[in-house]
């Protein structure tokens, strides 16, 4: 059985804070230590603090705004007002690039990490080498969804577990085998984590305990990436 655990307590944090240090204290500090196989989902916002990657922006200047988010585009798809819908360098197609001006001061927005894989690797790492644990990371953002309204969160980055899991040539309940179904394992788990954290709640990060042990391999966000080649809306 899954059990979502928000980790709380993790006071603000500045570039160059050790993420690993500072959950793994916390989630101890409230009683729900880390242990092995456990899956811990951490916000973008948090880990683009600690990487250094924030920036100064007016956030009235909507000039500034449309050259920062171009800057961080590989392509523009569509603009609609202030709305851009870009892809990233990551592969990711999203609003503004991923440019975001909540949960940090006034004046200031947050970028993407540069590689958000490598950022979970780290944190996974860390936990490993100083606290013990063998854990997976998932680094998550929220993303709008086309032909659906709400948001969501998903993994931009993920360490030690899959980020598709492949069910092609297995069987349903009624023995049917299935020929195209793979689960975003890591999305999935990206989104139950947010339903304890919050948008409003300064919970930066979630424990995901009782993971199918099959899903904890080496992944990677590109698994999660449709590529050209199969994109039908491109």
């Amino acid at each position: 059985m899954l059990s979502v655990i928000p980790v709380e307590g993790i006071a603000e944090v500045r570039e160059g804070d050790e993420l690993a240090t500072l959950i793994a204290e916390a989630a101890a500090a409230q009683d729900t230590p880390l242990i092995d196989g456990d899956c811990v989902v951490v916000t973008q916002k948090i880990v683009s603090k600690v990487e250094g990657r924030v920036v100064d922006l007016d956030p009235d200047d909507r000039e500034e705004r449309e050259r920062l988010v171009e800057s961080e585009s590989v392509r523009v798809l569509r603009r609609r007002g202030d709305l851009i819908i870009s892809e990233t360098r990551h592969g990711f197609v999203c609003a503004n690039a991923g440019v975001d001006l909540s949960n940090v001061n006034h004046g200031r927005a947050a970028l993407l990490p540069i590689d958000a894989d490598r950022s979970a690797r780290h944190i996974r790492d860390a936990l490993r080498a100083r606290h013990g644990v063998g854990v997976a990371v998932i680094v998550s953002d929220t993303f709008g969804r086309p032909w659906r309204l709400g948001l969501t969160d998903v993994a931009i980055g993920v360490a030690g577990i899959a980020g598709v899991v492949d069910l092609r040539g297995t069987h349903d309940a009624l023995g049917r085998e299935l020929q195209v179904t793979e689960v975003a394992v890591a999305d999935e788990l990206a989104a139950a984590a947010e339903l304890v954290m919050g948008k409003s709640r300064s919970v930066p990060a979630a424990i995901i305990r009782g993971v199918d042990r099959e899903w904890l391999r080496e992944g990677s966000v590109r698994e999660l990436v449709r590529s050209p080649a199969d994109d039908l809306f491109r």
